[in-house]
């Protein structure tokens, strides 16, 4: 079993030497991303703001990711009746690491104007905004705009990443599980609303050096159980664990902190279920695909292999107290991603 350090005073994320002062898991991201003494050049820093918002018949999700030699935006449209998955993305390179904010807590905005569509991320306050206009999308056009509320009570899930072969590397995350999500997109003219009690928004930011080839595997779900806010998140594949995971139960805001998390799937196939167990007996549970999605990019330089999935949970957890929860189908994802990049 892993250590499970908790990280609860704040510091820098970086010595001046570009080491990691501390790691481990947190509530929040207490940590400082001191950008200026990072071990290493733009070239090799990886960074993005991901976003994705869900209820029981559709979803948006909008992505910016910076890898240094390039940046890209994208967006996806899920609709979950009709069991369909569209997407759109633009790149512009040579960005060299200096698109996104430093910082996940504070007011900002993320603008990426391009000729084929606009997109916005916003900051401000307890609220994040998601912004989307593309008049040409599925040839009628999508627009729209989604406010999410950040609890600020609430715990989240944040880990501090090393490596043993080179301590100059590393993975700082700050996810946001669960987000009561307002507002409308519209498809045409056809309009798709947002309800803050039935849809809920995730938000994934990533700042990390890695090696050049990478793995790694998550998932993560949210709900309501009998009135109360339950969420989780798994993962696994980035660094040295042997010090925490990132594997968390959210019961009403709070966080229970869960050991290792295995996926069981067969041959990384989205369209059947994927099984999940953890070493200490408290997150048992298997996801039935709704929309399974598999991508390969092989652009010599850059290389992706990615199996994704969006469906429902269903299983048990059990909280730090030892009380148990059913779930019974929880819309979520999980993915199995491999990156040469």
């Amino acid at each position: 079993m892993a250590k499970q350090i908790e990280i609860i005073k704040p510091s820098n994320l970086f010595n001046e030497d570009g080491t990691l002062v501390q790691q481990g898991w947190a509530r929040k991201p207490i940590l400082n991303y001191n950008k200026e003494n990072i071990g290493k050049g733009w070239s090799r820093i990886k960074e993005w703001d991901h976003y994705s918002i869900l209820n029981k018949e559709f979803g948006f999700q909008l992505t910016i990711g910076d890898i240094g030699y390039l940046t890209q935006m994208s967006y996806v449209w899920l609709d979950f009746k009709k069991k369909e998955r569209f997407g759109r993305s633009i790149m512009k390179f040579f960005t060299k690491s200096k698109i996104l904010p430093l910082s996940s807590t504070e007011d900002s905005i993320i603008e990426f104007p391009t000729e084929k569509f606009s997109s916005i991320m916003e900051k401000r306050g307890n609220k994040r905004i998601l912004t989307i206009k593309d008049d040409t999308f599925l040839e009628k056009g999508i627009d729209g705009t989604i406010t999410l509320t950040d609890n600020p009570d609430w715990d989240n899930t944040v880990v501090v990443t090393g490596y043993k072969e080179d301590p100059k590397r590393f993975y700082y995350n700050h996810k946001i599980n669960m987000m009561p999500a307002e507002g409308e997109i519209s498809l045409g003219d056809k309009s798709y609303s947002f309800q803050p009690d039935t849809s809920f928004g995730l938000m994934d930011w990533g700042r990390g050096i890695w090696p050049y080839k990478t793995h790694w595997l998550w998932g993560s779900a949210c709900g309501m159980v009998d009135g109360v806010p339950v969420a989780f998140n798994i993962g696994y594949g980035f660094g040295d664990l042997s010090n925490h995971t990132e594997n968390i139960i959210f019961y009403n805001g709070k966080a229970h902190k869960i050991d290792e998390v295995t996926f069981h799937h067969e041959n990384r196939d989205p369209t059947k279920p994927w099984e999940f167990t953890s070493n200490d007996n408290r997150f048992t549970m298997t996801l039935d695909p709704l929309i399974p999605h598999t991508e390969k990019i092989n652009f010599g330089l850059i290389y992706l292999n990615s199996s994704l999935m969006h469906g429902l949970y269903s299983g048990k957890l059990v909280l730090d107290n030892g009380e148990k929860l059913e779930i019974k189908n929880m819309l979520g994802h999980a993915e199995d991603i491999y990156w040469r990049w």
